[in-house]
């Protein structure tokens, strides 16, 4: 479960830039292609918080859908599975967005 390794980064990450600072609320940005369960992060972030100037706050997360270019139809799709295929079969997809992992906003009180 890499899921609470990146969790614990992130409240890390928050900590020491809000360093002394009571936080109430955190928005991330986790697309759909990154691999990393939004319901996982939001289980063990409570979790990793306790004890931290994070404690108690609120959670909220985007959820981006995924955005591929097509190499060979030219086409730009969207995408909901780390499966990168066009509809014209195509495996040589780019992908545009949706694999993102960013801390948006902080909020402090």
């Amino acid at each position: 479960m890499h899921e609470l390794a990146v969790t614990q980064s992130i409240v890390d990450a928050v900590a020491e830039r809000f360093e002394g600072v009571q936080v109430s609320g955190v928005r991330l940005e986790i697309g759909k292609l990154s691999g990393i369960l939004p319901d996982a992060v939001r289980f063990c972030f409570d979790l990793v918080a306790e004890g931290t100037t994070l404690a108690g706050a609120r959670l909220d997360i985007d959820e981006p859908a995924g955005r591929a270019l097509c190499g060979d139809c030219g086409s730009e799709f969207e995408l909901d599975v780390p499966i990168p295929l066009c509809r014209c079969g195509s495996a040589g997809v780019q992908i545009l967005a949706g694999d993102e992992l960013r801390i948006l906003s902080v909020e402090v009180t």
